[in-house]
């Protein structure tokens, strides 16, 4: 098979990276001119600075010379022109960071990595690490800002756990664009991960190939979402490389199902928040959008959840509520919101609530909101029976 060609135009930001800095600078303004000012970049200049010298030795291109040429080689691939400096940390863990400077390429090894990773596998890693400067200086470095803005709120104990979310999905991401970087750089995926592998494991030799496969007995549609707190693991960073490099046509959708997965309330970030409003909006208006539920007291209950709300509200397609798109939670979640518009106007209880169970067998969780029925409205076998043979006659007259 023919590996395809793939340039540095390649290279761009994932969707998830664009849709955090579009929410943050539309719905925090005086946050994100806070981050993005001078005062701050001064600051953490000198921090950065102050951290270098304390922390780190210096390495210099006469005593390092394979290290500065496999860097000057990854600056010319990522086609950044900032002058480099590398650095060897104390502590033992092996590993490499970018310390991020404007105009200024800061790189810190740490452990025995210099001494491990072959040729390739230091271009890689350089690759890697040079690819986040890459990134955070795209776009007037919205993506640093982005990035500042996220760290900041977690140092707050208060911070809410959408914010410690947004800032973990943000950084998988971000790790995943570094991982292309160090592709583009070497020529091919094998660097990359068997970088990533010796890393993780210590060990001398690593076959990539062997990996992969490893990696691949790992996918499927049962395969759970990523756990990672600042990286993705590495077998789903090897597979989401080698897939991007293979130009694999549903990349994107796997990728969004193995860090995001589907809406779910337990993890809702930022963009998960905004993503659950709008499908709340698009549920409720397909909702309402029946004869059981015409009626000035349902009206008014739902613009008490949303004042703006307009009677042109695009409807949601139920159709597309389907497992890789919400989990058990929001499910639940869209029951509660039928029962409250149900439940709203007396004269219409019996044919709104076999609405809400039609509905709810459209959307594959008839059975859960039956027991929602059982258990909140204390519904009785005498008053539900009725509800559900409506719904079996209608069900079956859909299979017809």
């Amino acid at each position: 098979m023919t590996t395809p060609a793939l340039d540095l135009a390649s290279l761009t930001p994932l969707p998830y990276h664009q849709q955090v800095v579009d929410y943050l600078k539309t719905r925090e303004p005086a946050v994100w001119s806070w981050a993005s000012s001078l005062v701050v970049q001064q600051e953490h200049a000198q921090d950065v600075r102050a951290q270098l010298l304390r922390d780190t030795y210096r390495l210099s291109p006469d005593s390092h010379p394979d290290a500065y040429h496999a860097c000057a080689t990854a600056l010319q691939q990522l086609q950044i022109e900032a002058p480099a400096t590398l650095y060897q940390a104390g502590d033992g863990a092996m590993n490499a960071s970018l310390f991020y400077l404007a105009g200024e390429v800061h790189v810190v090894f740490h452990g025995p990595i210099l001494q491990r990773l072959d040729a390739q596998e230091l271009l890689a890693l350089l690759g890697h690490e040079l690819a986040h400067y890459r990134l955070w200086s795209e776009q007037d470095g919205d993506y640093l800002t982005a990035d500042r803005v996220l760290n900041h709120a977690l140092a707050n104990v208060l911070a809410p756990p959408s914010l410690e979310q947004t800032a973990r999905l943000y950084s998988l991401h971000t790790e995943i664009y570094a991982d292309r970087g160090a592709a583009l750089v070497a020529g091919g995926p094998g660097p990359a991960i068997t970088s990533l592998v010796k890393v993780h494991t210590g060990l001398v030799t690593v076959d990539a190939a062997s990996y992969l496969a490893q990696a691949q007995e790992l996918d499927g549609k049962d395969a759970p979402v990523s756990q990672g707190v600042s990286h993705p693991e590495t077998f789903l960073r090897s597979h989401a490389l080698d897939s991007w490099w293979q130009q694999a046509p549903d990349m994107e959708a796997w990728l969004q199902r193995r860090l995001r997965g589907p809406l779910a309330l337990d993890r809702l970030d930022l963009v998960g928040q905004v993503d659950l409003t709008a499908l709340t909006r698009g549920f409720i208006a397909a909702f309402v959008n029946a004869p059981a539920m015409q009626s000035e007291a349902i009206g008014h209950q739902v613009r008490s959840f949303f004042p703006d709300w307009k009677d042109t509200e695009p409807a949601l397609d139920l159709n597309t509520l389907d497992i890789e798109r919400i989990d058990a939670s929001v499910h639940e979640y869209l029951h509660f919101v039928m029962l409250d518009l149900c439940l709203v106007d007396p004269d219409l209880r019996e044919g709104a609530l076999l609405h809400a169970l039609r509905t709810a067998q459209r959307i594959g969780s008839a059975d859960a909101f039956i027991t929602r029925l059982k258990q909140d409205l204390k519904l009785q076998k005498r008053e539900l029976d009725p509800l559900t043979r409506a719904l079996k006659a209608e069900v079956d007259t859909w299979t017809q």
